[in-house]
C-alpha cells in the first residue's frame, strides 16, 4: 500500500500541482515553474513504474533472474535533459518580451505587436 503511495501518489500529485500553476497563473515565470513541477512529478512516474522487487541489475549470468528494466531509466535522462533546454529556452523569450513590453505576465503577450 505504501509503495503504491509513493510511486503513484506522488508524482501524480506533483504533475497535477504543475498543471494547476501553469493554467492559473498569469506570471510566464511563475507558469515556467509549473512546468517544471509538472515534467519532475512525470519523470518520478515513469522511475516509479520501474520497481521490481529484488531486482538485480541487467547483466545476463547464468540462470535466470529477475532484472530492472534500464530504459525507463534512460527516457527520464533523456526528458531531463530536453527539460533544462526547454525551460532555458523559455527564460531566454520571457526576457525578451519583459525588454520589449516591460512586464512578464500574458497580457503583455497579447498586447505585442509582431
Amino acid at each position: 500500500m505504501v509503495n503504491g503511495i509513493v510511486f503513484y501518489g506522488i508524482p501524480g500529485l506533483l504533475a497535477i500541482m504543475g498543471l494547476v500553476i501553469l493554467l492559473q497563473r498569469e506570471n510566464l515565470i511563475k507558469m515556467l515553474i509549473g512546468l517544471s513541477v509538472m515534467e519532475t512529478g512525470v519523470n518520478l512516474f515513469i522511475v516509479g513504474t520501474n520497481d521490481v522487487l529484488k531486482g538485480t541489475a541487467p547483466i545476463i549470468e547464468e540462470g535466470f533472474r529477475i532484472y530492472c528494466d534500464p530504459i525507463p531509466q534512460a527516457l527520464v535522462l533523456t526528458a531531463i535533459v530536453i527539460g533544462v533546454a526547454t525551460t532555458a529556452l523559455g527564460l531566454a523569450l520571457v526576457i525578451r518580451i519583459y525588454e520589449k513590453k516591460g512586464g512578464i505576465s500574458i497580457k503583455d503577450i497579447k498586447e505585442m505587436k509582431w
